[in-house]
């Protein structure tokens, strides 16, 4: 499952780099070159992350539950897969690729970014009580770490499906920065990370 974290990483690594490229070409332009849908860019990359990650750690502890290696959760004895690869399992109890694919089918029109479906995603491979545990890893409550990510997530909605369009002030985008883009994606580092820690 470190491997999931791993992608993670180098995801979140590529979405910081894209904003860090916008913060050194506004020192080497003028401010008639708008370089702000770079930090959109950036910003969306990185929920784009986190939501990889989610996908990714879940699929490979479903996994590890059917291997054996990690306990099943209610969650995990209620997910619902195909009778077609029911009888793959059936037939050869040591493959796990018919699990694999049918998790995969399963999720691949799911968003894990908002905290209700992380949590919901998570209770498929682990019964802790997850933004609880997140909160004191990064030293916040539940309803706090929650909060906070819900505003990135929107964020990232008004970027992604409005075109970061005001509708306060028509014909404008909303204003965006290196500052609100770099802490969006180092909390998002921080609770991947703390998501992680909390659940293997």
């Amino acid at each position: 499952m470190k491997s999931a974290l791993d992608q993670f990483d180098e995801n979140l690594s590529r979405a910081l780099a894209l904003s860090g490229l916008a913060k050194t070409l506004v020192g080497l332009t003028t401010a008639v070159v708008d370089l702000t849908d770079i930090y959109r860019a950036s910003l969306v990359l990185g929920v784009s992350a986190l939501d990889q990650f989610v996908h990714e750690f879940v699929r490979l502890g479903m996994l590890e539950v059917h291997q054996g290696t990690r306990p099943p959760t209610d969650a995990n004895l209620s997910f619902r897969i195909p009778l077609s690869a029911v009888r793959t399992g059936f037939a050869d109890p040591s493959r796990s690729d018919w699990l694999d694919a049918s998790v995969r089918d399963a999720h691949s029109w799911l968003s894990f970014q908002r905290p209700e479906k992380i949590a919901g995603a998570i209770r498929l491979i682990s019964e802790v009580k997850l933004w609880e545990e997140v909160g004191g890893a990064v030293g916040s409550d539940a309803s706090a770490v929650k909060v906070r990510l819900i505003a990135i997530v929107d964020r990232r909605n008004q970027i992604a499906h409005e075109a970061d369009m005001d509708p306060t002030n028509p014909g404008s985008r909303w204003p965006i920065d290196d500052t609100l883009v770099e802490d969006a994606l180092n909390y998002i580092r921080l609770l991947a990370h703390a998501i992680y820690s909390s659940t293997v």
